[in-house]
C-alpha cells in the first residue's frame, strides 16, 4: 500500500508522520523548535531550523517504519498561520520569521484602520484589519528595518517555505493568502489592490495554490538533504488548525475543535461565509465549506515559559508539566480568587489587541505554585468561553466539543475547560494533530483517497464531563476575567 508523508511546521515542534493508506499510521517523529521573544510582544523563529528538522525527521520516520523513500506517494505539509518568511533575490532568508502570534505591529494596525474602510475590507477580504494581516508586519519592517524591507523578493508562510525547499517552487497556500488579507473571497483569487492597500509588495507575492493541488515535486537537492525520493509529489499544504480539524473529523455544523498546541485554537465548520471582525475566516479543506475560527497568541508556549521561569532547580523529573498538574489538582476551582490574563504576546481573537499584556491578579502569600499553574490553565478556559460566546453571537450553534493536540493529554486542564464551558469535552484517542490532516490532503490531492476516508482515523477516547458543583465558581471567575481586561484596557 502507498505511504503518505505529513509534515507539521509547528510553533513549538516540527512533527512528521508516515501514513499507510487506507487507515494506518506507521511512524511519528518530532524535533523541538526554538521560539524567541527578543523584545516584549515579539515572536520569532528560524526557518532554517524548520528545514533542518525536516531533514532529520524524514530518515528517522523511514527507519522506524522499515520502509523505503520510494514508497512515499505524496507529501503534505501544514504549519502555523500566517507566519511571515522573507527571502531576498538569491533565495536567502532575510531575517527570522515573524510568527502569527507576534504583537509588535500595534501602531501599524492603528495606521491601517485610519486609512482603510474596515467594513468594506472585511466584506471583501473575509477578515478584519488586525495584527494577523501580513501587511501590518511588513509595514513595521519598512519603518524599523528598512534595509531588510528593501531586499524583500519573496514573502510567504512557514509551510510555503518548506514546500519551496522541497520543490523549488514558490507558492502561497489558499488559507495563508486568505488570512494574510490578500484574497478576494468573492473570486477566490489574489488581489493586487488588497495587497497594496495593506502593505504587501505585489511583486514579492508568489502565485496562490489550492491545498490539494500538486505544487511541485521533490528536487534532486532536496532528496539528497532529506532522504526522500526525487520526483515525489508535494501538495500545497494546509494551515495547521484547519488540518487538525480535518484530522479530528470536524466536518459538520455544531462540531467544535479546541486545539491545544503552542497556541490555543477554536474552530467550527459551516457552509456559509459570514465574515466577522472578531474571528478569522478560513477555507475548510473540504471544498464548499468554510471554517470560522479563533486563534490565541499563546497556549502551550506560555506553559513552557512557566516551566522555564518558575521551575528551574525543582525536582520535577522529566515531566514537569505533569508534576505541576498534580499540584494544581490539589487547588480548588477558581484558584482561590487568583486570576490570570493570558495575553503574554498581546492577544489575537476575539479582542485583537497587540498591546494587551499578561497579568496575574489577586496574588497573596497564601498562593503557591499550584495556584499559579491552575490559574494559567483556567485563563485559557475563560478565553475559550469568550470565543464560544462570539460564535453563538455570530449565529453558530456549538454542540459537541472535541479536544486535540499536546495540551489535551492534561486531564486537569481538560476538566477545567469542561467546567468553564459547562459542557462535556471529547478527548480523541491517538490523534496526531495537524500532520495527519496534512497527509490526508496530499492523499486526496494525488487521487489516492476521498475526503470522508479520514474518518477511519477518528477515535473517541475519554469524555470529560463538567462538575456541576464548579459552575457558579467558574461563572464568577469568567465575569471577573472579562471585567479585569475591560478595566485595564488602554493602561500601560
Amino acid at each position: 500500500m502507498s505511504l503518505i508523508l505529513g509534515l507539521d511546521i509547528g510553533t513549538t515542534s516540527t512533527i512528521g508522520l508516515l501514513m499507510e493508506l487506507p487507515d494506518k499510521i506507521v511512524a511519528v517523529a518530532s524535533r523541538p523548535v526554538t521560539l524567541r521573544a527578543p523584545r516584549p510582544g515579539w515572536a520569532e523563529e528560524d526557518p532554517e531550523e524548520w528545514w533542518a528538522n525536516v531533514c532529520a525527521i524524514v530518515p528517522e520516520l523511514l527507519a522506524r517504519a522499515g520502509r523505503d523513500a520510494t514508497e512515499i506517494a505524496a507529501i503534505g505539509t501544514s504549519g502555523m498561520l500566517p507566519a511571515v518568511v522573507l527571502l531576498d533575490a538569491a533565495g536567502a532568508v532575510l531575517r527570522p520569521s515573524i510568527q502569527q502570534s507576534d504583537g509588535r505591529c500595534g501602531a501599524e494596525v492603528a495606521q491601517m484602520r485610519a486609512e482603510i474602510d474596515e467594513d468594506a475590507f472585511l466584506a471583501r477580504a473575509g477578515n478584519g484589519v488586525n495584527q494577523q494581516l501580513v501587511g501590518a508586519k511588513l509595514r513595521w519592517l519598512a519603518r524599523h528595518e528598512p534595509e531588510v524591507h528593501a531586499r524583500i523578493a519573496t514573502v510567504f508562510g512557514s509551510y510555503d517555505f518548506i514546500n519551496w525547499r522541497l520543490t523549488g517552487e514558490r507558492r502561497v497556500e489558499q488559507n495563508w493568502a486568505l488570512e494574510a488579507g490578500v484574497t478576494d473571497i468573492a473570486t477566490g483569487t489574489l488581489s493586487r489592490e488588497l495587497a497594496e492597500m495593506t502593505g504587501v509588495p505585489w511583486d514579492a507575492l508568489p502565485p496562490r495554490v489550492e491545498s490539494v493541488a500538486v505544487q511541485g515535486h521533490v528536487t534532486d537537492a532536496a532528496a539528497a538533504a532529506t532522504g526522500l525520493a526525487p520526483g515525489t509529489p508535494v501538495t500545497g499544504g494546509a494551515a495547521d488548525m484547519i488540518a487538525s480539524a480535518l484530522g479530528a473529523g470536524v466536518t459538520r455544523a455544531g462540531d467544535v475543535l479546541l486545539k491545544f498546541g503552542g497556541a490555543v485554537d477554536v474552530m467550527t465548520a459551516t457552509d456559509r461565509a459570514a465574515p466577522d471582525a472578531r474571528l478569522y475566516l478560513d477555507y475548510h479543506l473540504i471544498p464548499g465549506l468554510f471554517m470560522p475560527n479563533g486563534c490565541m497568541s499563546t497556549g502551550g508556549s506560555v506553559l513552557n515559559w512557566f516551566v522555564r521561569t518558575f521551575c528551574e532547580g525543582r525536582d520535577f523529573g522529566a515531566a514537569p508539566h505533569a508534576a505541576l498538574d498534580r499540584l494544581a489538582a490539589e487547588v480548588p476551582a477558581g484558584s482561590e480568587d487568583l486570576t490570570v490574563l493570558p495575553y503574554f504576546l498581546g492577544e489575537k481573537t476575539p479582542i485583537h489587541d497587540p498591546a494587551a499584556r499578561g497579568l496575574i491578579e489577586g496574588l497573596t502569600l497564601s498562593h503557591g505554585l499550584g495556584h499559579l499553574w491552575r490559574a494559567v490553565l483556567e485563563s485559557y478556559g475563560y478565553a475559550l468561553r469568550h470565543h464560544i460566546d462570539v460564535l453563538r453571537d455570530m449565529g453558530h450553534a456549538p454542540e459537541r466539543y472535541l479536544v486535540s493536540d499536546g495540551g489535551a493529554v492534561s486531564t486537569v486542564w481538560m476538566q477545567i475547560v469542561a467546567d468553564i464551558l459547562d459542557a462535556p469535552v471529547q478527548r480523541l484517542g491517538s490523534h496526531p494533530g495537524s500532520c495527519l490532516g496534512a497527509a490526508w490532503v496530499a492523499a486526496v490531492g494525488v487521487g489516492l483517497a476521498e475526503w470522508d476516508g479520514i474518518g477511519a482515523f477518528v477515535q473517541e477516547a475519554e469524555l470529560i464531563r463538567p462538575v456541576p458543583a464548579h459552575r457558579d465558581t467558574y461563572d464568577a471567575g469568567y465575569a471577573r476575567y472579562h471585567d479585569l481586561y475591560s478595566r485595564l484596557k488602554g493602561m500601560r
